[in-house]
């Protein structure tokens, strides 16, 4: 174990001092680790101090964006880096959002925020229980899991189109 308690909670922390609630995805860029935790945070572990902090969120349910702990989020779930930026799909929120990890900004990269299958150009576009996210570097590739498909994301223009998958369950 090189972080957390064992038990729920949010407290932040050195290795098995802190705490989480249900960890849910975890991505790095090499020098640390960042989780999204059902507690509804993006927390960061140091990987050579295991130092945790909590990079975005209030720790309640919500979808405001801001910078820090100000920003809220509803079950983020998958979570991956370029290096520069956080990409969260948050899940319950129906949308996709930015964290730029140098000064902590959320903000909605994509998604209306309700349930839906549209393609279309940032916050036009639209998800139904997003969950695993992956990038290449230029564009996200996102589990938009309730619609049964594979979105893409091109990170420059936000536009979201549809990879694979038929829409339909079965």
């Amino acid at each position: 174990t090189i972080a957390g308690t064992g038990n729920t909670g949010s407290t932040n922390g050195t290795g098995t001092s802190a705490s989480f609630t249900t960890p849910y995805g975890i991505t790095t860029d090499g020098t640390n680790l960042y989780v999204t935790n059902r507690n509804n945070l993006i927390r960061q572990i140091v990987i050579s101090t295991v130092v945790v902090t909590t990079v975005a969120g209030t720790g309640s349910s919500g979808s405001s964006n801001g910078t820090g702990t100000s920003a809220s989020f509803d079950e983020p779930q998958g979570i991956t880096t370029d290096g520069t930026n956080l990409y969260v799909a948050d899940k319950s929120n129906n949308l996709i959002r930015q964290i730029v990890i140098s000064t902590g900004v959320v903000t909605t990269l994509a998604g209306t925020g309700s349930r839906g299958t549209a393609d279309g150009t940032g916050t036009s576009a639209s998800f139904n229980e997003p969950k695993g996210i992956t990038t290449d570097g230029t564009n996200l590739y996102v589990a938009d899991t309730e619609n049964n498909l594979i979105r893409k994301i091109v990170i420059s223009t936000g536009v979201v189109t549809w990879v694979a998958g038929t829409g339909s369950s079965g």
